[in-house]
């Protein structure tokens, strides 16, 4: 019980926690009681969660943070993500997070997926120098019209994602729309500019050496504005500080800018 006191606790003070899938499951159990203890806020809630967390600080963010959070959501304060199997005992792996948080996986994925059907649906009628050209897009009325729609209709998005970002956007506030649409319209820009960027930065590298090979970005890359890189997200390490080696032969964008401004001092 010790231990799952400890797992709830970590988990109010994060957002977002690594364990087996196990101890996942037990652990959004007592979380979700213990949100609600938060929601109701008179003495005896503040007395029972006292007793259960081992941490004054989350008993705070308890009863301010995520009450306002979660006031207008009748339940379903967390969500498991599977991960595999941890090395050496072949356990499961699962990630535990609380729904809303700022680091949001759900929100991070389905910004990505929005963001590639709606690029998508557009190079169908315009070629990419065309849409760089003309700047700006629909993101926000398509999922304003998407919101309302049922998951058998037809749309721009298909009816997985569309099922998605009804959910996401059920109980958040109103600009979280806009917020979405900002996300996944710069993940449109991203995805449409990097090849060409790529395609610039090449022909500038074949004028110093022509047998320069084509830089391209690796699948960890981060992502402009991200301060971690998706390998390390991938692989558990959800802390902010945390940092990894890899060791990778690909050529990739950084190198290629290195070395070109080193051969423009030299």
């Amino acid at each position: 019980m010790l231990m799952l006191r400890n797992l709830v606790t970590s988990l109010f003070e994060h957002e977002q926690i690594k364990t087996t899938l196990p101890k996942a499951r037990d652990t959004a159990r007592l979380a979700e009681k213990i949100i609600t203890m938060g929601k109701k806020g008179d003495n005896g809630a503040r007395n029972r969660a006292s007793a259960f967390l081992l941490k004054p600080t989350v008993l705070t963010k308890l009863f301010s943070t995520f009450a306002q959070r979660y006031a207008e959501r009748p339940g379903g304060y967390t969500r498991i993500h599977k991960f595999g199997n941890r090395q050496g005992d072949n356990a499961p792996h699962a990630i535990l997070e609380l729904v809303d948080n700022p680091r949001d996986l759900k929100w991070e994925m389905t910004s990505r997926a929005v963001g590639w059907e709606l690029l998508k649906d557009k190079l169908r009628t315009s070629s990419p120098d065309q849409l760089l050209n003309e700047g700006g897009d629909k993101a926000l009325q398509v999922l304003r019209s998407e919101r309302n729609m049922s998951v058998e209709e037809k749309g721009v998005l298909r009816s997985t994602t569309r099922w998605n970002v009804q959910k996401i956007l059920r109980y958040r506030d109103q600009n979280a729309i806009t917020e979405l649409s900002k996300k996944a319209s710069n993940y449109a820009d991203e995805l449409l500019a990097t090849p060409l960027a790529y395609k610039s930065v090449h022909e500038d590298l074949k004028e110093h050496n022509r047998f320069a090979p084509p830089p391209r970005r690796r699948a960890g890359d981060r992502r402009i504005g991200e301060e971690r890189p998706a390998l390390v997200v991938a692989r558990g390490a959800l802390a902010p500080g945390f940092k990894t080696r890899t060791k990778s032969p690909v050529y990739t964008m950084e190198n290629a800018l290195t070395e070109g401004f080193k051969q423009e001092r030299a």
